[in-house]
């Protein structure tokens, strides 16, 4: 059985160290957070057979270090992919009209966006969108409704034709 409280106390007195081993080892440190965070995700599911241990800390910094090397291997693996694929092409920068929508878009209910996202960008009727939303059909109606009112509120100077055009990628 795993008791939090001595967990706790481990933690407490060793995740500095483990910051600091992990830094070393991986050079950056929002991944030694990463790994370390890792570790110790997996010394809490190990917590009632590590605490007999004879050396926990030791066997975390284990992990930490395999980790590292499991990490360094995804790495070199996507060096070695781009190195035979080439440096992904360069990316226009998005239109006026994009950065407009998608500020309206943000301003409008999950459901709303959810519901226009459905609508447009994958052309589901409003009976495929209820279904996967598990709503009514009444529901999705409502939401396309208020989504286009609320957007045309936004974007008063968007003319329908130049939004349709609109690559929201």
């Amino acid at each position: 059985m795993r008791d939090a409280t001595s967990f706790d106390e481990f933690y407490r007195s060793t995740a500095r160290r483990m910051l600091r081993y992990g830094y070393a080892v991986v050079g950056d440190y929002t991944e030694a957070q990463d790994l370390v965070q890792e570790a110790y995700a997996r010394a809490w599911r190990q917590w009632g057979r590590l605490t007999t241990h004879p050396a926990p800390e030791a066997w975390l910094r284990l992990v930490i270090a395999r980790l590292a090397t499991d990490r360094w291997r995804r790495l070199t693996g996507w060096r070695t992919a781009l190195s035979r694929t080439g440096p992904p092409g360069v990316v226009a920068p998005p239109n006026e009209d994009s950065v407009l929508l998608v500020a309206a878009l943000r301003q409008l209910p999950a459901n709303q966006r959810q519901a226009l996202a459905l609508h447009y960008l994958f052309d589901m009727s409003v009976e495929d969108i209820a279904r996967e939303t598990d709503v009514a059909t009444g529901t999705v109606k409502s939401w396309l409704s208020r989504g286009r009112t609320r957007l045309a509120a936004l974007l008063p100077d968007l003319d329908t034709q130049r939004l349709e055009a609109t690559d929201v990628a």
